[in-house]
């Protein structure tokens, strides 16, 4: 009776494991397409498909502004963004990073990576570059332009603002003058300049 018993629960237990690992089976041989592989469905013969329009990969929707380029979306003529000097900063920091070892820390086209060979890039203090709207420094950042690839996947919408920012920065140190140093700079300005002075004229007089 007992053997009887066990041969009934065994019977199960296998009855229960065959199903199981059949259902298992399924899943694995389920009916599937290997990427970019032909198929007999869909019209083009294709089995991946394309996104569809306005698609963006998660974590890079700009949501500032968009980076324009299109008749419909101009080119932004300011920054969507408050002009901080925690974002300048940030920008000084990125620009580092990305941007330096071609258009070197001044912005003169003279980095590294052009000094070993690479095609240097206009320098950002031509005066095309000067006169265009800051959108174009951001869509260039995002869409790559000439020899410069695109940094949409290295450089995350915000940092492309504060990049933008701080090139308009460095574009504005190169051709400011003194009227362009705030009234509360300008006094340690001249005090500089003085103290500089004076420490020529003794100079000379010592030779």
């Amino acid at each position: 009776m007992r053997a009887r018993r066990l041969r009934l629960v065994l019977s199960g237990v296998m009855a229960v494991l065959a199903a199981t690992v059949g259902c298992r089976q399924e899943m694995y041989d389920q009916p599937r397409y290997k990427p970019l592989a032909k198929s007999d469905f869909f019209a083009d013969g294709r089995a991946s498909r394309p996104l569809v329009e306005g698609t963006v990969a998660r974590g890079t929707l700009d949501p500032f502004a968009p980076a324009g380029g299109t008749a419909a979306v101009p080119l932004a003529t300011a920054l969507p963004v408050p002009l901080t000097r925690e974002l300048l900063a940030r920008g000084r920091e990125r620009y580092g990073i990305f941007c330096a070892p071609c258009h070197d820390g001044t912005g003169g086209g003279r980095g590294m990576v052009v000094r070993r060979g690479y095609r240097p890039p206009p320098s950002l203090h031509i005066e095309r570059l000067r006169d265009a709207p800051v959108g174009h420094l951001y869509d260039v950042m995002t869409r790559g332009l000439g020899a410069m690839s695109d940094y949409a996947q290295q450089i995350p919408p915000a940092d492309r603002w504060a990049i933008a920012a701080y090139v308009r920065a460095l574009q504005l140190s190169q051709r400011a003058g003194v009227a362009d140093v705030p009234p509360q700079e300008r006094a340690r300005l001249d005090a500089s300049r003085e103290t500089g002075n004076g420490k020529r004229e003794t100079k000379e007089a010592a030779h």
